[in-house]
C-alpha cells in the first residue's frame, strides 16, 4: 500500500505561507510576497494532482470500491475509547476530488491576484489571508471526524471575514464582513447542536464509523422519537442548517451578495471552490446517514435546494452589478447540487443524484471561477461594477470576451461544455425521483441561460459607453488563469465521474438520457434566444417587460425585501420589543435589587462601625452596660 502521509503537507504548506507572509511579508517587496504565496499554492496543487493520480489509478480497490484511507492521524482530545477528537487526513473519492478543486482554483486566484491587486494597500496581507483561507478549506475536506471538520469550518468563517472586509476603510466592506460572519454563526450553532446530538447517539465523531452503512452507528437513534422525528433525523436537520448557512441556502442566503464587497479574486475563491460548496460537501460527507437513518432530513435538503435555485435565479435576472448577478448565480447552482443530493439514493444507479451533485460541484468550480475572474478583468478595465455603464467591450477585451462566453455556455448547459454533462445528470436524477423538482430545475435551466447571456450582451455588445480612458485587456498574469480555466470549463465534463466519485465508491454504468438532455438544451437555447433579442442591440423590450411585471419585478429587484425583513425582525422585534424590555428589567430590577442590598449594607455598616473604634474605654462601657442590662432583665424575669 502506498504511503500517503505526505498529504498532510498539502494542508500545512498554505498555513506556513500564511504565517510567513503575515509576520514577515512587509519585509519583502509587494510583488515578491505575491510570488511567494502563489508558489506555496503551486506546490500544494502539484501534491494534490499526484495524490489524485495515486489514489484513483494506482491504489488497489477493495471489492471493486475505492478505499477510505487514513493517511495521517493523531488523537487530540479523548473522552472515551470511541469518543475522541482526532486531527488527521482522510482520503476517499470526494476528499481527493476536493483537494484538486480547491488547490486548482486557489492557485489560479493567487496567480491572477498578482496582477489584480498590484498597487493595493495591504498587498502582502491579502496573500497571507488567501493562504489562511485555503488552509482552512483544505483542513475541512480532509477531516477524519466531524469535530475536526467543525474546527476548520469555523476557520473558514474567520478567513472569509478577513477577506470580505479586506478594504476595512470602506464602511460597506466592514458591514458585509460582519453580516457574513454573524449570519453564518447562527447557522453554525445549528451545526454544533447537530454534532452533539449525533455524538451522544452514536458515541463517535469518526467519519468512517459514522458513514459505514453496515456499521452500528447508523442503527442508533432511528427508533428514538422527538416530535415525530427520530434523533438521527433531528441531528441531520441541524447539521444541514450549518451547511445551508455556509452555502447561502434560503433563508440564510442574505450574506452572500454583500460579500461581493471584498476584492474580486476573493469572490472567485469563495464562490467557486471554498466557502459556498462547503455545505454541499458536508451533506455529501454525511450522505449515508441522511439516506439510511434520516430520509426526512434528505427531503428537506432537496426542497430547500430546489427553492433556492429558483429564487436566486429570478433575482439574478433583475440585478445590474455584475458581481451580484454572479453571486445569485452561485446560490442557484449550489441549489442544484443540494437538490441532486436530496433526490439521491445510495449505491449504484440509485446514487445518480450523489454523483451528479459532486460532478456539478467539480465543473462549476471551473466555469464559476472563470466568470468571476473575467468580471475582475472587466472591472479592472472600466472601473465600474455596473453593466449599465458597460457595452461594446468585446473589441477591447478579446481574451476576456472569449473566455467569458465559454463560461456562459458552460453554465447554461450547452454541449459540449462542462456544465451540460453535470446538469444533465442532475436533471435525470430529479426526473427519476421527483417530477415536481425536475420541472422546477428545467425552468431554472432556462432562466440561468437568460440571465447569463443578459449579462454577456450588456457587457460585450450593445452601445459602447464613453469610458474615462480607453479600456484595455488585462496583463498576461491575469489572462493566463482565464485561459486555463476556460480549458477546464470545456473539458471538465469529460471526466467519467460515475467511475470515480459515487455514493458507495463503486463505479456504475451511466449514459446521457437524450429524453432529458434534448429538452434541457432547447430550453437553454430559448433563454439565450430571448436574451439575444432583448440585449444584443438596444431595444425597449426590457423596459416593456419590466412595466408588465410591475410589482413582481420591483420585489425581485429588491431581493424580495429579505434584507428589510431581517432588519425589521432584528431592530423592531428583537431589539425594541425583546432586548429593550430585558435591558430595562436588568438595569432597574436586577441592578436595582443589587444596588438596594448594597445601600442597606452600607447604611447599616456605617451606623455600627463605631462599635469597632479600637478605644478600650468604649469597649469597657459597652461591656458593663450590657452586663447591667442583662442583670436587670434577669431580675425582672425572676420576680414575675
Amino acid at each position: 500500500m502506498i504511503n500517503f502521509s505526505y498529504t498532510v503537507f498539502i494542508v500545512l504548506i498554505p498555513l506556513i505561507f500564511f504565517v510567513l507572509l503575515g509576520f514577515f511579508g512587509n519585509k519583502f517587496k509587494p510583488l515578491v510576497s505575491g510570488i511567494i504565496g502563489t508558489s506555496g499554492l503551486f506546490i500544494s496543487f502539484l501534491l494534490s494532482c499526484y495524490t489524485a493520480y495515486q489514489y484513483f489509478f494506482v491504489v488497489p480497490k477493495i471489492a471493486g470500491a475505492f478505499p477510505k484511507l487514513i493517511a495521517y492521524n493523531t488523537v487530540w482530545l479523548r473522552f472515551t475509547d470511541t469518543l475522541h477528537i482526532d486531527l488527521g487526513v482522510l482520503l476517499d473519492p470526494i476528499s481527493v476530488m476536493m483537494l484538486i478543486v480547491i488547490t486548482t482554483v486557489s492557485f489560479m486566484v493567487h496567480l491572477y491576484s498578482i496582477g489584480y491587486m498590484k498597487g493595493e494597500k495591504g498587498y502582502e496581507r491579502f496573500f497571507s489571508f488567501l493562504s489562511l483561507f485555503t488552509f482552512s478549506m483544505l483542513g475541512l475536506v480532509i477531516a477524519t471526524n466531524i469535530f475536526q471538520m467543525y474546527i476548520f469550518w469555523e476557520l473558514v468563517g474567520v478567513s472569509s471575514y478577513l477577506l470580505i472586509g479586506f478594504y476595512y476603510e470602506k464602511d460597506s466592506a466592514v458591514a458585509a464582513s460582519k453580516k457574513a460572519f454573524i449570519v453564518t454563526r447562527f447557522a453554525d450553532l445549528g451545526f454544533l447542536i447537530g454534532i452533539l446530538i449525533l455524538s451522544i447517539t452514536t458515541k463517535t465523531f469518526d467519519f468512517i464509523s459514522l458513514t459505514d452503512p453496515k456499521g452500528p452507528a447508523l442503527q442508533q437513534g432511528s427508533s428514538i422519537l422527538f416530535l415525530g422525528l427520530s434523533t438521527m433525523t433531528w441531528s441531520m436537520i441541524f447539521v444541514f442548517m450549518g451547511g445551508a448557512g455556509k452555502s447561502a441556502m434560503f433563508p440564510l442566503h442574505i450574506w452572500l451578495p454583500d460579500a461581493m464587497e471584498g476584492p474580486t479574486p476573493v469572490s472567485a475563491l469563495i464562490h467557486a471552490a471554498t466557502m459556498v460548496v462547503a455545505g454541499v460537501y458536508l451533506v455529501a460527507r454525511m450522505f449515508p446517514i441522511f439516506v439510511i437513518s434520516a430520509p426526512a432530513a434528505l427531503t428537506v435538503v432537496a426542497y430547500v435546494g430546489a427553492f433556492t435555485s429558483l429564487f436566486a435565479a429570478v433575482i439574478a435576472c433583475t440585478q445590474y452589478d455584475i458581481k451580484r448577478v454572479l453571486a445569485y448565480s452561485t446560490m442557484s447552482q449550489i441549489g442544484y447540487m443540494m437538490l441532486a443530493l436530496g433526490v439521491s439514493g445510495y449505491g449504484g444507479h440509485e446514487g445518480l443524484g450523489y454523483m451528479a451533485s459532486m460532478f456539478h460541484l467539480f465543473t462549476h468550480a471551473f466555469f464559476k471561477a472563470l466568470l468571476f475572474l473575467c468580471a475582475g478583468a472587466i472591472i479592472h478595465a472600466v472601473h465600474t461594477n455596473y453593466m449599465t455603464e458597460m457595452g461594446g467591450l468585446r473589441k477591447h477585451l478579446p481574451i476576456t470576451h472569449l473566455t467569458f462566453l465559454i463560461a456562459c455556455f458552460a453554465i447554461a448547459g450547452i454541449p459540449p461544455f462542462a456544465g451540460f454533462f453535470s446538469k444533465d445528470e442532475i436533471l435525470a436524477a430529479a426526473f427519476e425521483n421527483n417530477k415536481l423538482l425536475w420541472a422546477v430545475e428545467y425552468a431554472v435551466a432556462g432562466i440561468t441561460a437568460f440571465y447569463m447571456f443578459r449579462l454577456y450582451y450588456r457587457i460585450f455588445w450593445g452601445k459602447e459607453q464613453h469610458y474615462s480612458h480607453p479600456p484595455h485587456e488585462a496583463p498576461l498574469v491575469m489572462t493566463i488563469p482565464l485561459m486555463l480555466l476556460a480549458v477546464g470549463a470545456i473539458l471538465a465534463g469529460l471526466v467519467p465521474f460515475q467511475n470515480l466519485v459515487t455514493s458507495d465508491s463503486l463505479p456504475f454504468e451511466n449514459h446521457i438520457e437524450l429524453g432529458i438532455a434534448i429538452p434541457s438544451i432547447l430550453i437553454a437555447l430559448l433563454g439565450i434566444g430571448i436574451a439575444t433579442i432583448f440585449y444584443r442591440k438596444e431595444t425597449n423590450l426590457p423596459q416593456k417587460i419590466t412595466r408588465t411585471l410591475g410589482s413582481f419585478y420591483t420585489a425581485a429587484y429588491h431581493k424580495f425585501y429579505f434584507d428589510e425583513l431581517y432588519l425589521f425582525i432584528t431592530k423592531k422585534i428583537l431589539f425594541d420589543r425583546v432586548s429593550t424590555p430585558v435591558a430595562w428589567f436588568d438595569r432597574h430590577i436586577v441592578d436595582g435589587m443589587m444596588n438596594g442590598v448594597s445601600y442597606v449594607t452600607n447604611s447599616v455598616s456605617g451606623r455600627i462601625k463605631g462599635f469597632q473604634s479600637g478605644q478600650l474605654q468604649q469597649y469597657a462601657w459597652v461591656f458593663v452596660s450590657g452586663a447591667i442590662a442583662l442583670a436587670l432583665a434577669f431580675i425582672y424575669l425572676w420576680t414575675l
